[in-house]
């Protein structure tokens, strides 16, 4: 009997221990106000109300955790076998009083947490209307985020990377005719599901300029993990700058030497965009290209937009990251021909000749 204590001992001690190296594990990651997804600072009026929710929530999960966690300790101690002890412990199976306390009062908290938490969610899922709100169309692909900004006299294209104004609501229609996805910038708002065929709407509000990061929050193929985002939260006076700069479309020269130094030689416009106007929108199977220089990063937000980075994705993209199905529209064109030094050509024109202002990038000085 005092062999088989000990092994209990042994084996719950070695539980705790095990327990405990992994919550320090665990906490090793990029935690607190460096982590740049971490729902726990919310920037925007979406988020600061799922917060002061979820903050009473947890503090009763607590409460709750550390009296149970107490009380299972104090009767495993207190109640626990000693040598020569056979005495039958006290049994409670059948007692109405026990039982009906013990699912009445779970049942009346969960029903009390279910009030503000069902208001909550009809609050979030209103949908804003008035002349200061922005409506942007979110097209969820197999692995980039496309944005049509659909607002009258505004009306353009652009991917990856989605700027909004400080201050005013934000109302996306996400949709996908693809696979489910999941829209999340952490900061700003909760998840929302993308549904083939069903289209659905989230709210964002940023309080602060500032960027924002955030990603597909739901497994969507090989490449889920490198769809990523960003959202750019600028001043009015910045944010219709911007407007401005992605209304300004290429000019003929420009799209002419695209399209016959380049495209007729890597059929790029066979997926890809040079003008980002609704109006007259070309192909959009792969991100639009129209002021792909304005962006800081690409290839689903997962490389900064250098020259560098951007001559290896277009010599070898599938090798810079993983396609799956989509590897036949972007090839790998280092074994269809192409040198490294027209793959640097290539990203030299999209680095420096989109770019509203091409002296923001060093290599095009």
């Amino acid at each position: 009997m005092l062999d088989r204590m000990q092994r209990l001992r042994r084996g719950a001690l070695t539980g705790v221990g095990a327990a405990a190296a992994i919550v320090l594990l665990a906490s090793c990651g990029a935690t607190g106000p460096d982590n740049e997804q971490n729902s726990l600072h919310p920037a925007g009026s979406a988020d600061h109300t799922i917060m002061n929710l979820f903050t009473p929530f947890f503090w009763i999960a607590v409460v709750i955790g550390v009296a149970v966690l107490a009380m299972t300790v104090f009767v495993a101690l207190r109640f626990r076998a000693k040598p020569g002890d056979d005495r039958e412990p006290v049994q409670v199976h059948g007692n109405t009083v026990l039982e009906i306390s013990w699912t009445i009062v779970p049942a009346l908290l969960l029903a009390i947490m279910a009030v503000p938490t069902v208001a909550t969610i009809f609050s979030l899922a209103k949908i804003p209307t008035g002349p200061n709100v922005v409506h942007v169309h979110v097209d969820a692909r197999q692995w980039f985020w496309q944005y049509e900004y659909t607002d009258k006299g505004t009306d353009f294209y652009t991917a990856n990377e989605l700027h909004i104004p400080v201050g005013q609501p934000i109302v996306l229609t996400l949709t996908s005719s693809n696979v489910i996805h999941s829209f999340w910038v952490p900061e700003l708002a909760g998840k929302k599901d993308v549904v083939p065929g069903h289209p659905n709407t989230l709210t964002i509000e940023a309080d602060k300029p500032g960027t924002y990061l955030g990603q597909c929050a739901q497994y969507c193929g090989i490449s889920h993990a490198n769809m990523r985002l960003r959202v750019i939260a600028q001043s009015k006076a910045d944010y219709d700058t911007w407007v401005a700069q992605q209304q300004t479309q290429l000019s003929a020269a420009k799209v002419t030497q695209f399209t016959t130094q380049i495209s007729n030689q890597w059929g790029c416009l066979s997926c890809h965009s040079v003008t980002n106007l609704a109006s007259n929108i070309g192909v959009t199977i792969g991100p639009n290209l129209t002021h792909v220089g304005d962006r800081e990063a690409f290839a689903g937000d997962i490389y900064p937009m250098t020259l560098t980075n951007l001559t290896k994705w277009v010599y070898d993209a599938p090798g810079r990251k993983p396609h799956g199905d989509l590897v036949g529209w972007m090839p790998d064109f280092s074994s269809r021909g192409m040198t490294m030094t027209q793959a640097q050509q290539i990203a030299k024109f999209l680095l420096c000749e989109t770019a509203t202002d091409p002296n923001s990038h060093p290599e095009c000085r």
